[in-house]
């Protein structure tokens, strides 16, 4: 019987709330979204900038992590913020220190194992606001998002995935004792003892955007399951996950194990570490989120890897009519304006049918609901101060380049515009576009255009519209798909063509909630079943692979 770490008595109940929740899949949070200092203490932020700010211009304090051979510094913000963290340079003897480090990892069992993964999320929700300053000045996310998004809404995923992990790994019982009749009173009697081994290093690559968030499922439903984790993060969002894998080492060595189960890969100007790592022999586990290209060339080249991608897809909102159309417009709106179209669950298109829809307020045209659209972002983004707070900044040049690229496409509905950040006076900061475009435009809208760009396609009908949306994302796949209608029948065709799809369907949002948002233990991020992403955040399937079962047996 596995003998109880202190760890894992330590936060057992959270650890028993989270399998309820995830069984339940009512709204459930274990670690409060709100930066307010009644939640988080009167000095946590001032605590977690000055944190924050003590490792600009400086060597990055990851100096006992094995192969170190050089420092490289990589970031830019988009805000402008001076940043100039370096971080080690790793020869690949590393992966060797973190192939010793494993058999103890192995031998502790999944008790000791969650026990210590939960310490570390729990020292992690302690440094929420230094987290959260990071994420801010490495992907232009405004600092509430960056704060939610970064910190209390990527630890739950993390609890998620430990939790859903937990339960695979003790769904087999450790030992059974084994009796079969074997004739004339005799009996075959054997004790067979189960363990739960993991399948070798895994690699997590980071993304620009949402470093923390999309890596922590990943990361801890790997070294939950008994891996060493590499982190290899995005070379312009590396000081997120930096102190993610800092604070992992710390806890690993206080627990009596080997802090290289965890180390960070930081690469240098234009290496391309995430390939190199990806075919080594001893990486069998990968996680990735980012451009289809690079997720479909893992998927074909990393043959020895169990591998997890999310990569991009056309989000689609089909409008057949309305009760409120207000609503709608602002629910819209916002998802489109929420940093600056930098998510990989922000709508791209809104298929609209060219006679119009009915609406509470009337029928409207095919240009009255464009302009609702266009108007709810033009609020929001109206006063600087405040848009900036929703809107962000822009995370690359890449993103710039498209909005030019767009903007020369169909019709005008709204121009982005460039505006001046009050508090950052090198930051990069544009408002939505959105273009009209018509059905035959299927080259355009039927391509992802990963930011602030939104196409408003004229459709010969709704069933046309889910004709389209059907066909598009069959090809290239979404995370995210919304439909507004007052019929209950277009409801049921478009809940059948998201099932046919493979993809989440929101329905008539016009309030709080939003299409590009997900709540963890409730919803899934991504399902898998079609071209956006070959697993789903959280279920069964993204951590029981991780690890297989290997018994053995004797006679007693």
């Amino acid at each position: 019987m596995e003998n109880s770490h202190p760890m894992f008595t330590k936060h057992t109940d959270t650890l028993e709330r989270a399998l309820t929740a995830i069984a339940e899949r009512s709204y459930w949070s274990a670690f409060p979204e709100s930066p307010s200092p009644r939640v988080y203490g009167e000095t946590a932020a001032a605590d977690g900038e000055a944190a924050f700010r003590a490792y600009l211009g400086a060597d990055f304090p990851l100096k006992d992590q094995p192969g170190v051979t050089d420092w490289v510094a990589t970031e830019t913000s988009p805000f402008g913020i001076a940043l100039d963290v370096r971080y080690p340079h790793l020869d690949p003897s590393f992966l060797d220190a973190m192939t010793a480090a494993r058999p103890a990892w192995r031998a502790a069992g999944p008790q000791a194992r969650t026990g210590v993964c939960l310490e570390i999320l729990t020292r992690l929700h302690a440094a929420s606001f230094e987290l959260a300053n990071a994420v801010h000045a490495t992907t232009g996310q405004a600092f509430v998002m960056a704060f939610q998004a970064g910190a209390p809404h990527a630890f739950d995923r993390a609890l998620e995935a430990i939790a859903y992990a937990y339960r695979e790994m003790t769904r087999t019982p450790a030992t059974a004792d084994w009796e079969k009749p074997a004739g004339k009173g005799q009996t075959l009697h054997m004790s067979k003892t189960f363990h739960v081994v993991p399948r070798g290093i895994a690699l997590v690559i980071g993304c620009n955007t949402f470093p923390t968030w999309n890596s922590y499922p990943g990361f801890f439903a790997s070294l939950v399951t008994g891996n060493p984790v590499v982190v290899k993060p995005h070379p312009r969002a590396v000081l997120p996950l930096a102190i993610t894998v800092k604070i992992a080492r710390e806890v690993l060595a206080e627990a009596g194990f080997d802090p290289n189960l965890v180390v960070l890969a930081a690469e240098a100007p234009g290496e391309g570490l995430a390939k190199t790592l990806a075919l080594r022999p001893e990486v069998r586990i990968i996680d990735f989120t980012g451009s289809t290209e690079f997720g479909d060339w893992l998927e074909g080249n990393a043959r020895q890897a169990a591998v997890y991608t999310e990569k991009a897809g056309v989000n689609t909102i089909v409008v057949d009519s309305t009760d409120d159309f207000a609503g709608m417009c602002r629910n819209i709106g916002f998802s489109l304006v929420l940093y600056s179209g930098q998510m990989c669950t922000t709508p791209q298109n809104i298929l609209v049918p060219l006679a119009g829809i009915a609406s509470d307020e009337g029928h409207k045209s095919l240009d009255d609901v464009a302009a609702g659209i266009a108007d709810a972002v033009g609020k929001l983004t109206a006063d600087p101060a405040r848009g900036v707070e929703l809107t962000g900044a822009i995370v690359n040049d890449n993103v710039l380049s498209r909005i030019e690229k767009a903007s020369h496409v169909g019709e005008s509905v709204l121009e982005s515009s460039d505006v001046s950040h009050p508090a950052y006076e090198g930051a990069t900061v544009r408002t939505p576009l959105i273009r009209k475009l018509g059905a035959d435009d299927a080259e355009t809208y039927g391509t992802e255009w990963f930011g602030p760009i939104s196409f408003v396609v004229a459709t010969d009908s709704t069933a046309g519209s889910l004709r389209i949306f059907t066909d598009t994302v069959g090809r290239k796949g979404a995370l995210t798909a919304s439909v507004y209608s007052t019929s209950p029948d277009v409801l049921d065709e478009m809940e059948e063509a998201a099932l046919d799809a493979g993809v989440h369907l929101s329905v008539n949002l016009t309030g709080g909630v939003f299409v590009n948002q997900s709540a963890a233990f409730s919803d899934f991020h991504a399902s898998g079943a079609n071209p956006a992403a070959n697993a789903a955040l959280t279920d069964g399937a993204y951590v029981a692979n991780r690890f297989r079962v290997v018994q053995s047996r004797r006679h007693v």
